[in-house]
């Protein structure tokens, strides 16, 4: 892949945020925000539970604009509803647990060449190790060798250039909008999980490619829920029997 052109212009991006109560995550991911040069830079912050916006107060001068939900919802529909709110020619999904720690997100948007339907960063967590954000298709022996056996090896050996991949994780993806538009975005029978290995399948299918692009990074701070609410556990088997066997 090709590396991008030299002087071509910022796109303008949607950075798609969703918060369930989550008002100091917010707060430091707009606070990494606030640092770059945001012209060209769209936030629409959706709070799918009610909380009060007080949180909210030192960011007047952010580009946000806010939903406000009347009921919970997953997800796909959370950024779907974003989506069409939108008007740039990128939609990022961003989870509130992210840090940026440099204005390099903002070159995304140049390696979405081509073919290109989605593209996201490298993520590192909180001690800078790389996390497994860019994965190879779901299978059952592979999700086996996550969950039970515990493998958290990575499906990609990345240098310094683009590579395509089958899907990457959620937590920070930039999206083309034709290519979204393309697949009819998140799939809503999804509520949470999978979702994100889901679109990018789609997104292949219909001749988009899938790049990570390892020379930006982004920080995670994983919150992992699934691992601790038996709720959010369901859901994940859930999405999981729904990808692989397709109802």
């Amino acid at each position: 892949m090709s590396k991008p052109a030299a002087g071509v212009s910022k796109p303008s991006i949607t950075i798609s945020v969703v918060s369930h109560g989550q008002g100091e995550l917010i707060v430091s991911l707009l606070r990494s925000l606030e640092a770059f040069n945001l012209s060209q830079v769209e936030i629409i912050l959706t709070l799918n539970i009610y909380e009060p916006r007080t949180f909210l107060a030192p960011f007047h001068d952010l580009p946000l604009r806010i939903i406000e939900n009347k009921r919970p919802l997953g997800f796909g529909a959370n950024h779907n509803q974003a989506f069409l709110q939108s008007r740039t020619d990128f939609f990022c999904i961003v989870n509130p647990d992210v840090r940026l720690a440099d204005s390099a997100f903002l070159r995304l948007p140049l390696y979405l060449e081509g073919s290109v339907g989605a593209v996201g960063p490298a993520v590192v967590g909180d001690d800078n190790a790389l996390e497994d954000s860019a994965r190879r298709d779901p299978t059952f022996f592979r999700l086996f060798k996550r969950r039970i056996l515990g493998s958290r090896d990575p499906d990609y050996v990345a240098g310094h250039e683009p590579i395509r991949v089958d899907w990457l994780a959620g937590m920070f993806v930039l999206f083309r909008r034709e290519a979204f538009q393309d697949v009819g975005g998140f799939d809503e029978r999804y509520f949470m999980y999978m979702e994100d290995a889901d679109i990018c399948r789609r997104l292949r299918r219909q001749g988009w490619s899938v790049n990570l692009v390892p020379n930006i990074k982004v920080v995670h701070a994983a919150q992992r829920a699934s691992h601790r609410n038996p709720r959010h556990l369901g859901w994940h088997l859930r999405s999981i029997i729904r990808y692989l066997v397709g109802f």
